[in-house]
């Protein structure tokens, strides 16, 4: 059953928790205007706490998503064209405190630039960058 929710709320979706939270693009397809863009948190039992933050730029309130949440694995983009890269990626991950970073949103096309090797230069060492092949799973 499909549930509406917006910025701020949850719902319970397949045993875990589902929090929309902000994220600062700009959000169209074929040039009609689609809503606001949103990053999520997932809560499940027994599973760390994950941060997607959806297509972004960092943001300050990234440390608030830390404050509320702590999520111990945050997926963030790192393409540098449409969403941040390497380099301010590296910083949303400090802000949001996750000790385990997945990139996303990079090498599908030639505009986006941003590479995981570019950023794991940049993340302090405490933060494992974990970045699977195109179409490989993650055990969390």
């Amino acid at each position: 059953m499909a549930q509406a929710v917006n910025k701020g709320g949850g719902v319970d979706l397949l045993g875990a928790h589902v929090t929309l939270t902000h994220a600062n693009h700009s959000s169209s397809y074929e040039g009609t205007y689609t809503g606001e863009s949103c990053g999520f948190i997932v809560e499940a039992p027994d599973l760390p706490t994950i941060y997607f933050a959806g297509d972004t730029n960092v943001f300050g309130d990234m440390a608030l998503i830390r404050r509320i949440y702590a999520p111990g694995i945050a997926v963030l983009p790192i393409g540098d064209h449409f969403t941040m890269g390497p380099r301010e990626a590296a910083v949303a991950a400090e802000l949001v405190g996750a000790t385990r970073v997945i990139p996303s949103h990079y090498g599908t096309f030639s505009l986006l630039t941003g590479t995981p090797e570019t950023m794991r230069d940049l993340l302090p060492p405490d933060i494992e960058l974990i970045a699977p092949a195109p179409g490989e799973t993650v055990a969390l």
